[in-house]
């Protein structure tokens, strides 16, 4: 092959050199060969509510977005943004100094590490976790720590214990998911106050993912970070569009914090993005003004079709994890008779012409998430019904 170095040096950058094709992009590939139905990746197969479609339509003709947006995003979708963070949870962050719009959550998190870590710094991330942590710890030169959930009565729970053992004076940052892709746990009021003080006591930045925060179900309720005491100044919260509002490719997330750290991470995502989603914020500013009927009615859909899927699981012969938040659903599929998630998410679109993701890929120790296996439940009533009736053949 001409043009080719002589060296023997591998093309990609050592560090992300673990990281191969994700996983999502395997199976969903599987679910296209085989015709199977696809519960691995988190996409809705249905648009979400009109009127914010139509509003994109209209920012397009009108010719606002079609160019470059403001560096910090349209003024609109900050001021948006900001509304909905005080009507939800009492707190107040200037449009101006302390939000910021970026190209969906997972540019927020990549644009946070690359701005608050130097190379060697320790993060602890709870794992599971959420495959970009991982690859945007290691493109920032961090040493992830990982502090496992582990089951415990029909739930992951974390044993703080562990996360206080976990700090070292090379610890610089805490990384938060609640609610918790893919265990579906939402961090309780208890365990909150318990991470703040800690954060407060070892002087740690943390930043937050909260995108699933409407999809909380039953007695849980999600509670920012940034509303517990010393934890505003430290914290950066991030939150998307396309969990909420069923967009998902339309790339609208964004990050509230302190002036400080917002100017942080903006200096490091003008230079991934720059911006993007120009017209499609104007549409986000409008869906975050939708009343409250608009969450509340997303929520009892979302419930519904998460009792749906896990009474079938349930039925297909699986342990199921009921999650508290998100649209996801871990399983044991040790009941089955099977050890192994891999093999398992592997062979299923065969034996039962259902896709799922295994939730090893999710951890460091991959032996603690080997018998879990993920199902999203975001996808219509009658696909999901159709895929408990094949799953069925399982038991």
């Amino acid at each position: 092959m001409t043009g080719m170095t002589s060296s023997s040096r591998p093309l990609l950058n050592r560090r992300l050199a673990e990281f191969g094709t994700t996983i999502f992009a395997e199976m969903s590939a599987l679910a296209v060969r085989t015709g199977a139905i696809n519960l691995g990746q988190g996409f809705p197969d249905t648009d979400g509510p009109e009127e914010v479609r139509e509003a994109a339509v209209r920012a397009l003709r009108d010719g606002r977005g079609n160019q470059y947006p403001p560096g910090p995003g349209v003024p609109e979708l900050r001021t948006a943004i900001a509304a909905h963070q005080q009507r939800l949870y009492g707190l107040a962050h200037d449009p101006d100094t302390e939000v910021l719009v970026t190209a969906g959550a997972t540019e927020a998190i990549a644009a946070a590490l690359l701005a608050l870590l130097e190379p060697g710094d320790e993060v602890i991330a709870f794992e599971p976790y959420y495959d970009s942590y991982a690859a945007c710890i290691a493109m920032a030169g961090g040493t992830r720590v990982p502090v496992t959930l582990r089951p415990q009565d029909g739930a992951f729970r974390l044993d703080l214990g562990e996360l206080r053992a976990a700090v070292t004076d090379r610890t610089r940052l805490l990384l938060i998911n609640t609610p918790h892709n893919p265990t579906g746990t939402v961090l309780t009021r208890e365990e909150l106050t318990a991470i703040a003080e800690l954060a407060v006591e070892r002087d740690l930045l943390v930043v937050t993912d909260e995108v699933y925060e409407h999809l909380v179900f039953d007695d849980a309720e999600h509670v920012p970070l940034a509303t517990f005491p010393g934890m505003r100044e430290r914290t950066v919260t991030i939150g998307s569009a396309g969990k909420t509002f069923s967009f998902t490719g339309w790339k609208v997330g964004w990050v509230t914090a302190a002036p400080e750290l917002v100017t942080a991470v903006r200096s490091a995502k003008q230079f991934l993005t720059y911006v993007a989603s120009g017209p499609f914020q104007y549409a986000v500013a409008e869906a975050l003004a939708l009343p409250d009927s608009y969450f509340a009615a997303f929520r009892a859909d979302m419930l519904a079709k998460r009792d749906l899927l896990a009474a079938g699981l349930a039925d297909a012969g699986f342990e199921v994890f009921r999650p508290a938040g998100t649209y996801f659903i871990t399983t044991d599929i040790r009941p089955l008779g099977e050890s192994d998630g891999f093999a398992f998410c592997r062979a299923l679109p065969e034996r039962a012409g259902v896709v799922a993701i295994p939730n090893a890929v999710f951890y460091d120790h991959r032996e603690a998430g080997a018998p879990f296996v993920r199902f999203a439940f975001c996808k219509r009533t009658g696909v999901l019904e159709e895929a408990v009736s094949r799953l069925k053949s399982l038991a």
